[in-house]
């Protein structure tokens, strides 16, 4: 691995807590190059909601590579992206009554991101923007101003400016009804809040701890929004296509965002695409306003549409995310149950889940334990305090068993039972 630590930034992460060199992956599964499985409940930070190299999905990428289809088009017209047009609004969109244009915006969430928050500020002539305690967004700089990690925002190295954070769901624990600043600001002129341009959103916010809102409190703040003609965004980059049963994470709340932000899965194989979704009075740009080079990945495309065609055409895979999801839940509630000193604290909604310790050291003893047993996962939260799961929403249900049962047994080995 020397060429690694002698060649690759020091910025890099996740291989300093998984230091193997991983040569094969098939489903939930990570093998290294000499066959030591790993079962993988990271699945690429959520952007491989239906496994490593999905048979299905695969399948039509050869094909479609061996034919030689087109890989780069930048936002030119292919037959990659009108079947995938095609399938998100036929699969998706329609069967939901949902009324949106899609943008092409680069080939992460980022720029899925970043593409809402110009245009919001387009719409509206106006410059702030609302954003929520412990929100992660992106690493660009427009993401960062509305990310909550001062680790994160340290790295900008320039003043995040023109974004205003307000308390996200429990931040005060109840001692407060919902709210209760954000709507008395708006209400007084003499508050000093700049008016929104918009609000951005998690449902559930994965990196800042898998913190999961109430659907009461996302469907009062899109009725907030709309009292006050702010726009709604919502950021379904790591929450989306299924991690929390429905398609849209939002779905279960009732609401519908004035734009939508997806990446990581919605290409479904691990390859790269974004987009964003926009209500079509909204659709104001001017050609090329908003462009770049890799908005036309059709391989994505094609594994895109293939994912939509097989999983979301019936209710099967979000039925089995929530049960496999609840089952995560139930294991997690036993463990904060035998540990009471420990002050653990289950997390989550369908397969984003996690477990909250006292601390990041902690949770990375757990995590480390977890690995030399055999599973990949990683901590979240403002000091990385919080053991996050987001397994393959195809994991088996064999495969749920056992890697709960390697984190039931890594908690034991940490906390001395």
């Amino acid at each position: 691995m020397s060429i690694f630590e002698t060649l690759e930034s020091e910025v890099r992460s996740y291989s300093r807590g998984w230091p193997v060199v991983f040569d094969r992956a098939q489903g939930s599964w990570l093998y290294t190059e000499d066959g030591t499985p790993y079962l993988d409940f990271f699945a690429g930070a959520g952007a491989l909601n239906y496994g490593h190299n999905n048979p299905a999905l695969k399948q039509a990428l050869i094909d479609y590579i061996s034919r030689d289809g087109v890989t780069h088009s930048l936002d030119m017209y292919t037959s990659a992206k009108r079947d995938f047009l095609e399938s998100l609004d036929e699969v998706i969109l329609k069967p939901r009554s949902m009324e949106y244009k899609v943008i092409f915006p680069g080939p992460g969430g980022a720029n899925a991101v970043e593409a809402a928050l110009k245009l919001a500020r387009k719409v509206t002539g106006k410059e702030s923007v609302i954003n929520f305690t412990n929100a992660f967004h992106g690493m660009t700089l427009g993401a960062l101003s509305v990310t909550g990690n001062s680790m994160k925002r340290g790295g900008a190295g320039i003043p995040l400016v023109h974004a205003t954070p307000m308390p996200y769901d429990r931040y005060f624990d109840g001692a407060y009804p919902d709210f209760f600043y954000l709507e008395k600001l708006l209400e007084d002129s003499g508050s000093g809040l700049n008016e929104p341009a918009a609000v951005i959103v998690e449902t559930v916010q994965g990196e800042g701890g898998i913190n999961a809102a109430r659907l009461d409190w996302l469907k009062n703040l899109s009725d907030l929004c709309k009292k006050h003609g702010i726009l709604l965004i919502l950021d379904d980059v790591q929450m989306g296509c299924g991690r929390t049963g429905p398609f849209f994470s939002f779905e279960d709340a009732g609401i519908e965002p004035d734009m939508i932000c997806m990446s990581k899965s919605i290409g479904g194989y691990g390859l790269p695409l974004a987009i964003t979704l926009i209500r079509p009075d909204l659709d104001v740009w001017s050609p090329g306003e908003h462009n770049g080079t890799f908005r036309g990945i059709s391989p994505a495309f094609v594994t895109a549409a293939e994912a939509l065609r097989t999983y979301w055409r019936d209710d099967e895979l979000e039925k089995g995310t929530r049960a496999k999801g609840a089952r995560i839940g139930e294991v997690f509630t036993e463990l904060v149950e035998r540990y009471p000193e420990a002050n653990l604290i289950a997390k989550g909604r369908g397969m984003a889940r996690g477990l909250e310790f006292s601390s990041g050291e902690v949770a990375d003893k757990v995590c480390a334990a977890a690995f030399d047993r055999g599973l990949l996962m990683e901590t979240s939260g403002p000091d990385g305090e919080v053991v996050k799961l987001l397994p393959a929403l195809t994991t088996t249900e064999a495969e749920v068993e056992q890697g709960l049962q390697i984190i039931s047994e890594s908690v034991d080995s940490v906390l001395g039972r």
